[in-house]
């Protein structure tokens, strides 16, 4: 890092001899400035930016040395004041000194080893105050940056998490998607059911991100992966000493997600011990950390989540029945992937365009036969599973080329492309209408050009026209 230049110093002084004699001695070590009075002295300021240190004498006419300090002190804050006066008045000292800004006083006749000891240890106090200047200067851009990332990264946040995310037009889905819709606009806590990998907490974030609370944090943490001892503490906090390892006092995820939500995965798997602090939270509205009697209050919207049947655990005593209350304020409960089988070319082409674009491939796009393997298979782990079986296959396509069967894990590779028999129709007409809206997207990035858009899509253009005749495309 640069060093600051070294300051120049200006000596105020109303008799001549003494201005020289400092003159001459400071001289010998930094730039000097002079002046005879407070108003010459206030010239020079204005002249010489790089004036650090002022030895100013106390008693002078027209401008007293504590007037001069004090019309300093706003324009020229980093200036470092040194009072020289050759009196023992130890009010007119007094009165100096609490002028304020005031480095050091010497007396005349001054030493010269002082003198010069005192200018130098106050060039270094103007050298550490101009830093510190610039260093809080950097600092308050710094976070004004981050102000501003941070702002940007909500706003994309709530781009990511709109419920134009979750994507389907199954009946299953728009009934849940109805009813989130109602849940955003309440502000109590919310229980959201479904098997592994129907993805809770993308709901889970697109109802914080579409709520009130958009501008607070949101929080996630998993019951089921830490033992009861340490997800205690990593919920409430602990205080330092609270427990062998507790070296210093530390916030909780409830303070950390204060005025915004808390999601809580597979909470089915949460500890006694733990919903009994969950049921207080809930009621009183107050944590207390660990090792500690002092409550602290807490303005948390709870989003829990389970692919457990919750009521079947209360039922059995393993669950809280008064929890279970107050977490299903509101219920949501996530269909499986084959109970909604229509979404799945959709959601196939969504993550498809979101991998290629992660990892900068082109690729044309499912064929009919690697569809129809997607829509006969179950689907055990839903849509993560979909989402995996999609970016597998992408990063095994070459680019410019079709994802066919073989590219599909052998599992699916090994199906018949035949349709199953539950909901073979709705699936066959979803198929219907992901072909058909896919050749108008091809058709448009051609400019309606049928030869251009028939090589495109690997087809002969009589067989391009053959399905633009089925489609109603084909004016």
């Amino acid at each position: 890092m640069e060093r600051e230049p070294q300051p120049a110093v200006l000596v105020v002084d109303d008799e001549p001899d003494s201005v020289t004699l400092l003159e001459i001695t400071l001289g010998m070590e930094c730039r000097v400035y002079t002046a005879t009075s407070g108003a010459q002295a206030l010239e020079r300021l204005a002249a010489h930016p790089d004036i650090g240190v002022a030895i100013i004498d106390q008693r002078m006419p027209a401008m007293t040395g504590t007037e001069l300090i004090q019309r300093t002190i706003e324009p020229y804050p980093d200036l470092v004041r040194i009072i020289l006066t050759g009196y023992t008045d130890v009010e007119s000292l007094i009165q100096a000194i609490n002028a304020g800004r005031v480095y050091r006083y010497l007396t005349k006749p001054w030493e010269r080893d002082e003198l010069l000891a005192t200018v130098r240890q106050g060039m270094e106090v103007w050298r550490l105050a101009r830093e510190n200047r610039r260093l809080h200067a950097a600092l308050e851009e710094a976070n004004q940056r981050l102000r501003r990332e941070n702002a940007q990264l909500r706003r994309e946040a709530r781009g990511r998490h709109r419920f134009a995310e979750i994507v389907g037009n199954s009946p299953a889905l728009r009934a849940t998607l109805e009813l989130l819709e109602r849940v955003v606009a309440a502000d109590g806590n919310v229980l959201v059911t479904g098997e592994t990998g129907t993805g809770k907490e993308l709901v889970a974030r697109a109802i914080h991100y579409n709520g009130a609370r958009a501008d607070g944090p949101f929080v996630a943490e998993n019951c089921a992966a830490l033992a009861p001892e340490l997800l205690t503490s990593e919920l409430f906090g602990h205080r330092r000493g609270a427990f062998t390892g507790a070296l210093e006092d530390r916030a909780g995820l409830f303070e950390e997600a204060h005025r915004g939500t808390l999601f809580l995965d597979e909470i089915g798997d949460c500890p006694p011990e733990v919903q009994v602090r969950l049921l207080r939270v809930l009621d009183q509205r107050e944590i207390r950390r660990v090792g500690d009697n002092r409550p602290i209050a807490v303005d948390v919207r709870v989003i829990a989540a389970t692919h457990r049947d919750l009521e079947a655990l209360v039922d059995e005593g393993r669950f809280r029945r008064d929890l279970f209350y107050r977490l299903s304020v509101f219920t949501v409960a996530l269909p499986p992937l084959r109970a909604r089988r229509e979404d799945i070319p959709l959601l196939a082409q969504h993550f498809l365009e979101r991998h290629c674009a992660r990892r900068n491939r082109r690729v044309l796009g499912l064929s009919a036969e690697a569809l129809a393997r997607l829509a006969a298979h179950d689907f055990a782990g839903n849509v993560r599973e979909l989402d995996n079986e999609v970016e597998r296959a992408v990063a095994l396509c070459e680019d410019g080329a079709w994802i066919t069967p073989d590219l599909l894990s052998p599992r699916l590779a090994a199906l018949e492309g035949g349709e199953p028999s539950a909901g073979a129709g709705a699936l066959r007409a979803a198929l219907e209408r992901f072909e058909a809206q896919f050749l108008r997207e091809a058709l448009a990035r051609n400019g309606g050009n049928q030869t251009h858009t028939a090589a495109e899509l690997g087809l002969s253009r009589r067989g391009l026209i053959d399905k633009l005749i089925k489609y109603g495309l084909r004016g």
